[in-house]
């Protein structure tokens, strides 16, 4: 079986793919979304350089729990020598696939040559796509936008043919340009003309916000799968309700606030294991938005304050509908409603697998990568 036609079958069965996000899809979160319905996943991006050097974010980064699969690690830099030495040293971990970012437009990353900056020369990037393709047993994959800009000049259609022709085994295309960042609307018709001048899966990226959207997105695209970034960080049940509408034609109700306690609970202590107490406290904060339109409101300030596992758990007792049973655990019977469909197929892993110790990321940088 060829690459493209493993990537193919992994993502009919599963063709909904949980974005990469700078400090967000760690091995804890992904065991999160996997609990409500995610499958395929992929990591955090990892610079080319720290993995090479052995860095230890960059390893943790790539250290694939048992039971983490199928899962794809994600590379980015701004030559070509070292994304292949950068993806020999990732393929070490056997994960699914390995992707290039071709997307980010971060200017700390785009502007030094990474990222949506190969969009700059898409010559030089499928060459350099070859060159990764030719130097892993792995499939390689490559995420990227429609365009570097202005709308006037988008090279997605050819340069969809020609990394096809370099041996990439899928394309996951953001329908913006580099220079949109988040503005404006996603263009989903770029993925479609895309994918209807190729034989590879082509994976559509851009504003999913919903299961209602995912299920658009590939009607509307005929694309391959949808890939779902920054609504995953706020709302992870994305998942497992754009499987309910895909697989069974269903629209399943929304979390309780019981159970939107219960995952936030779920996430600070993924993240205190992971990270220690008083940073694991802080970087949850990112995830208030879980508790949804009447809690996050309410318990956003109390919670940013929050420097404490005990002060944070204590702030969630208050608007519990029903006695908490210690930290962690959920207020009902949130957790057998948070079970994943049939056939998820997912080993549970330990939290806080696979990670160092706590750090500090430019807050600019938070989901980077993942652009849906």
């Amino acid at each position: 079986m060829t690459a493209a036609a493993r990537i193919a079958d992994l993502l009919a069965r599963h063709p909904v793919v949980l974005a990469p996000m700078e400090d967000v899809t760690d091995a804890p979160y992904r065991r999160l979304c996997r609990g409500l319905g995610a499958v395929v996943c992929m990591t955090e991006f990892v610079r080319a350089e720290q993995l090479i050097a052995g860095a230890r974010k960059a390893r943790r980064r790539v250290d694939l729990p048992p039971g983490d699969q199928p899962t794809a690690i994600q590379i980015y830099g701004p030559d070509a020598a070292l994304l292949m030495e950068a993806a020999e040293v990732a393929a070490a971990a056997r994960p699914a696939f390995i992707d290039i970012n071709c997307g980010c437009w971060v200017p700390r990353v785009a502007m030094r040559g990474s990222g949506a900056g190969w969009l700059r020369d898409p010559a030089a990037m499928v060459a350099m796509a070859a060159r990764v393709v030719a130097a892993v047993d792995l499939p390689v994959t490559v995420k990227t936008r429609i365009g570097w800009g202005p709308e006037s000049h988008m090279p997605i259609i050819d340069l969809a043919r020609r990394l096809e022709d370099a041996g990439v085994a899928a394309l996951t295309i953001h329908c913006r340009t580099a220079q949109m960042g988040h503005r404006g609307a996603a263009d989903w018709s770029w993925a479609r003309r895309a994918r209807e001048v190729v034989s590879i899966p082509v994976v559509v990226n851009g504003d999913v916000r919903s299961a209602a959207d995912a299920a658009r997105a590939l009607d509307e695209t005929g694309c391959a799968a949808v890939m779902i970034g920054r609504a995953a960080i706020d709302h992870p049940w994305i998942f497992r309700e754009a499987r309910a509408l895909l697989e069974r034609g269903e629209t399943i109700a929304p979390p309780t606030d019981d159970e939107r306690i219960a995952l936030y609970r779920e996430v600070l202590l993924a993240n205190t294991t992971a990270r220690g107490e008083t940073l694991g406290v802080q970087v949850s904060r990112r995830h208030i938005g879980m508790l949804g339109p009447r809690l996050a409101p309410a318990l956003r300030r109390p919670l940013c304050t929050a420097t404490t596992l005990a002060a944070a758990h204590a702030i969630l007792d208050s608007e519990c509908q029903e006695p908490p049973r210690g930290p962690g655990v959920e207020c009902d019977d949130a957790a057998e409603r948070r079970a994943p469909p049939a056939g998820a197929g997912s080993a549970q892993l330990p939290l806080g697998a696979g990670h160092g110790q706590p750090r500090h990321r430019d807050p600019a940088l938070v989901g980077a990568g993942a652009d849906g």
